[in-house]
């Protein structure tokens, strides 16, 4: 194989890194070559850089724009066989894979509506991770379905905790103060969570959208935030108000009305006519 190719075991924990990171990475496969021997040859692109190489100029400048287009999400790209031509004569097949983050739901606060949120998000299929300041109440007894628990500190609640466009925050602290300090620090990061959401009441979260455009915050971004938090189910349980999230959650992805589907469906109207049975 082509010395400057990627095999799969050195691709792997390559790959891995990345996405763990919150990157998107881009990786070409060889499937079809002048040269037999190059087969299932790999090449990654991350971070405008890639790793491995098609040792063929044309060709690894072809990947290369069409890495970054995929990456930036160019819809005029998508994964798939992509035509790689030669200096020279000939061409290279080789197969487009995109890779993000896995989707995941960040918990900040580790109390009663955390506790089903995080079996609500893990049923889900989001990996969940929870973060609280205090000992004794983000372990793993309380929350037997998370896939990590941090300690962290409320006045800079995400250092060292990746967010990404596929992770879902969810602000449901002890206090007031500390979501809005969370919704701060959040609100300043780049790239944005691609969904937060903070439980309020809807004085506070007016109070909490002045403060924040008083604090300098362009209100597209405030736009992005979901408070009060949930579909208005009627919710008023812990166990309630996590199934009004999850809900508001997964109508983000797959959209919907979010009426009832006896009235969206109409059923009885279809069997029976206008007039009913």
């Amino acid at each position: 194989m082509n010395p400057g190719f990627l095999s799969p075991s050195q691709l792997a924990p390559l790959l891995l890194a990345a996405t763990e990171g919150g990157d998107r990475a881009a990786v070409f496969m060889v499937v079809s070559h002048p040269d037999p021997k190059q087969l299932g040859g790999r090449v990654l692109f991350c971070g405008g850089e890639a790793t491995g190489s098609f040792q063929d100029s044309r060709a690894h400048a072809r990947a290369t724009t069409l890495a970054k287009r995929a990456i930036s999400g160019d819809l005029s790209v998508l994964p798939g066989l992509q035509t790689l031509p030669l200096e020279g004569a000939g061409e290279i097949l080789a197969y487009l894979e995109l890779h993000h983050p896995s989707p995941e739901l960040v918990i900040v606060g580790a109390g009663h509506i955390a506790q089903p949120m995080c079996t609500l998000g893990a049923l889900l299929g989001l990996r969940v991770r929870v973060l609280d300041d205090r000992p004794g109440f983000a372990t793993r007894e309380r929350f037997p379905e998370a896939h990590d628990l941090h300690s962290v500190d409320f006045s800079d609640p995400f250092a060292g905790v990746t967010l990404h466009p596929w992770s879902h925050l969810v602000l449901v602290t002890r206090g007031h103060r500390y979501d809005y300090e969370c919704l701060r620090k959040v609100l300043m990061r780049s790239p944005l969570p691609g969904y937060i959401g903070m439980i309020s009441s809807r004085r506070r979260a007016r109070a909490t959208f002045d403060a924040l455009r008083q604090e300098g915050i362009e209100p597209e971004l405030l736009l992005k935030v979901h408070t009060p938090i949930g579909l208005d189910i009627g919710a008023q349980t812990p166990a309630e108000i996590a199934v009004s999230v999850a809900a508001e959650i997964v109508h983000l992805w797959r959209g919907g009305s979010c009426r009832p589907l006896q009235e969206t469906e109409g059923v009885l109207e279809r069997t029976f006519g206008q007039e009913g049975p």
